[in-house]
C-alpha cells in the first residue's frame, strides 16, 4: 500500500510538471477601480479615478527576470465625428472638404509605465490600439478629402481632442507601490461625454503581452441634468416646445417684473 501511495505522488508530481513546466509563465492581472460611476450634475467640474491592481503568478511558476511594463486605457463609448476644413471658394471661406470617422472613442486616456513606443511592438500596439498613434480611426466612404492628405485630417482630429481634453497619453503615470503591486490616477474632464466605458489593462514583460483586463465604468448625468438629457435625447420635439415655452413665460415674467408705471 505505502508503494501504490508513492507511486500516486509521483504520477502526480509528473502531471504537474507536464501541465506546468519549470520556468513557465502564469502571471494574471487583477485590476479594480475606486468606483465605478461617475456622477454629473450641474455643478460638475471633472473628476479623476484611481485605478489600481496586482500582478499574481501562479504558485508553481518561476518568475521572469526583470520589471513589468503595464498600459491602462480608459476608452468611452464609440460615436461618429466629422472633421472639416476651410476653403476659399470664390472668394469666400467655407467648409470644403470633410472627413467623418466612425466607431471613433469618444473619450480616450492612456496611462502607461513608460513611453508607448517602449512597451511593444507596432502590431501588437496596433492590435490593441495602445496609444494615440495607434487607434483605428476608420472612416466613412463619402469622405471628400484626397487620399494623399488625409493623414493631416488624422492629425488635426487627434490634436482637437487632446485640445478638448478628450484623449490624453501620460507616459510614465503608472506608479508600483510594491513589485506586483501598482495604482494609477485617470483625470476626466467636465466635458466628459455620459455613457458605460471600458478601462482595459494590459501586462507586458519585454515586448510580450503576458495578460490583460476588462473592467466597465459608468458615466452617467443624474437628477435635473438627468431628465433634461433623456427629454432631449429621447423626446426632441417635446424638449423644443417646452424650452420655448419656457422662453416666452421668461420674457413675459422679466416684462412684469421690471415694467415701469
Amino acid at each position: 500500500r505505502q508503494s501504490l501511495f508513492s507511486c500516486l505522488i509521483l504520477l502526480a508530481g509528473f502531471v504537474a510538471l507536464v501541465t506546468n513546466p519549470i520556468g513557465s509563465r502564469a502571471e494574471e492581472l487583477v485590476t479594480a477601480l475606486s468606483s465605478d460611476l461617475v456622477s454629473i450634475q450641474s455643478n460638475f467640474t471633472g473628476t479623476e479615478i484611481v485605478i489600481f491592481g496586482q500582478v499574481s503568478r501562479d504558485f508553481n511558476s518561476i518568475g521572469r527576470r526583470g520589471e513589468y511594463d503595464l498600459a491602462i486605457i480608459v476608452e468611452g463609448p464609440p460615436q461618429e465625428v466629422t472633421t472639416r476644413r476651410k476653403g476659399r471658394f470664390l472668394g469666400v471661406w467655407v467648409n470644403r472638404f470633410y472627413e467623418t470617422f466612425i466607431d471613433v472613442p469618444s473619450f480616450y486616456a492612456l496611462a502607461s509605465t513608460k513611453a508607448v513606443g517602449d512597451i511593444g511592438s507596432r502590431e501588437l500596439l496596433d492590435s490593441n490600439q495602445i496609444g494615440l498613434n495607434h487607434i483605428n480611426l476608420a472612416i466613412s466612404s463619402g469622405s471628400s478629402v484626397p487620399l494623399s492628405e488625409r493623414d493631416d485630417f488624422r492629425r488635426a482630429f487627434l490634436r482637437l481632442r487632446e485640445e478638448n481634453g478628450l484623449y490624453s497619453e501620460r507616459p510614465e503615470s503608472i506608479e508600483f507601490l510594491t513589485d506586483t503591486m501598482f495604482r494609477t490616477n485617470v483625470p476626466l474632464p467636465a466635458n466628459i461625454p455620459v455613457g458605460t466605458y471600458k478601462v482595459k489593462s494590459f501586462l507586458l514583460q519585454d515586448g510580450t503581452l503576458l495578460s490583460e483586463t476588462e473592467a466597465s465604468l459608468n458615466v452617467a448625468k443624474i437628477g435635473f441634468e438627468q431628465v433634461t438629457y433623456n427629454l432631449a435625447q429621447n423626446y426632441a420635439l417635446v424638449y423644443g416646445l417646452l424650452a420655448v415655452a419656457l422662453a416666452i413665460f421668461t420674457g413675459w415674467l422679466a416684462s412684469v417684473i421690471f415694467k415701469k408705471d
